[in-house]
């Protein structure tokens, strides 16, 4: 087997090995059943346990109160943009939305389909560079909700604290849940697609206050109901199987690192010595405004687009993969989620420091 490299890609990302090495097993034969994972059949007892238990890691990770609900969905975050207005809003409802970057702005296109939508904040043009700040926008005092994306992995931005409003807070935390602490008591909802900080694609977790479960407008279809999957444990059709599973692996792994807490200190030192690298010089400069960065998707650039090219390739050749920037911005992203290690970093770096001496 050819020797691991450096992933650095936003999403699908890097998992933990470990997990990857006790999926690959139990894909062929799960627990010595003699039936591979992915034949389980979702009713069994095998599998009824892996989904019990990986909601049971999910809560003592980000410390859910037992007045929410975790929900294993499908259809990708994506799928959120407009389940979320769709029972939470109606004719005559408001939410506030913050527009910080691509994924925000496409939930603000999906949710002016089911209710008013007032945009209190945009920073489209800086080319999302960076984060509002508390005082910076007025949430409408009629609103059900404040929707935010607490980090945007295409600008590298993210918010260093949460909203402070009285409003319900409803938050796109899919590419830093689980990266630091959170009180949810402030949130009526958060979801998350599994595959950049959680797992592989193809489930989305949402933590639902249950009081809203009942909010729902009748027109709105059994499955896109939250309270259908809500009453059924996320069971009332066949669930993304494996991706829950692999879930649970990441979770555990989670906990044998000391938990999210740990894991912030992580991805802060982490983060701080790819941010030093760029404060360094003039060679490089990031995309987010210094107060805005992001502590898991970093966006930089190079002098010129060409520059930029060589960079991507010569750092794929030495074992850095995923470091093209999305096409809307250009340039380069380094994404280091919690699995990525800390010495991918470091060796990062020093070939940033040794790329900019040859080519500064």
């Amino acid at each position: 087997m050819p020797e691991r490299i450096y992933n650095f890609s936003p999403g699908p990302a890097t998992l933990p090995y470990s997990v990857l090495q006790e999926a690959a097993g139990d894909i062929v034969n799960y627990q010595n059943t003699g039936i591979g994972l992915i034949e389980l059949s979702h009713r069994s007892k095998e599998f009824m346990a892996i989904a019990e238990e990986t909601e049971k890691l999910i809560r003592r990770l980000l410390e859910v109160p037992d007045n929410y609900k975790v929900l294993f969905l499908q259809g990708g975050a994506s799928s959120q943009f407009f389940m979320i207005p769709m029972n939470l809003l109606g004719k005559g409802k408001t939410a506030t939305y913050l527009n910080t970057g691509t994924w925000s702005k496409k939930a603000i296109k999906e949710a002016r389909l089911f209710g008013d939508i007032k945009v209190a904040y945009s920073s489209e043009d800086t080319t999302f560079n960076r984060v509002p700040r508390d005082d910076e926008y007025t949430v409408a005092p009629e609103s059900e909700y404040l929707y935010f994306v607490s980090n945007n992995t295409i600008y590298g931005t993210q918010f260093a604290q949460m909203p402070k409003t009285e409003t319900m807070l409803v938050a796109d935390m899919s590419s830093d849940i689980l990266s630091r602490p959170v009180d949810i008591n402030k949130f009526g909802i958060i979801f998350a697609g599994a595959q950049k900080n959680m797992g592989p694609a193809g489930v989305t977790i949402v933590l639902i206050r249950d009081e809203l479960l009942d909010k729902t407008p009748d027109t709105v279809p059994t499955m896109l109901r939250y309270k259908t999957h809500a009453d059924k444990g996320s069971m009332f059709n066949t669930p993304p199987c494996f991706a829950i599973y692999c879930v649970g692996l990441v979770m555990r792994w989670l906990q044998e690192q000391g938990g999210v807490a740990a894991m912030e200190e992580r991805n802060r030192r982490k983060a701080g010595l790819l941010y030093d690298a760029i404060d360094a010089t003039d060679f490089y400069r990031g995309h987010a405004e210094k107060d805005s960065r992001s502590l898991m998707n970093i966006s930089f650039n190079l002098p010129t687009p060409e520059l930029e090219a060589k960079f991507i390739t010569e750092a794929a050749d030495v074992g850095f993969n995923g470091l093209k920037g999305h096409r809307s911005i250009g340039g380069c992203r380094a994404s280091i989620y919690n699995a990525f290690p800390e010495e991918g970093v470091a060796k990062l770096v020093d070939f940033m420091a040794d790329f900019a001496k040859k080519n500064g």
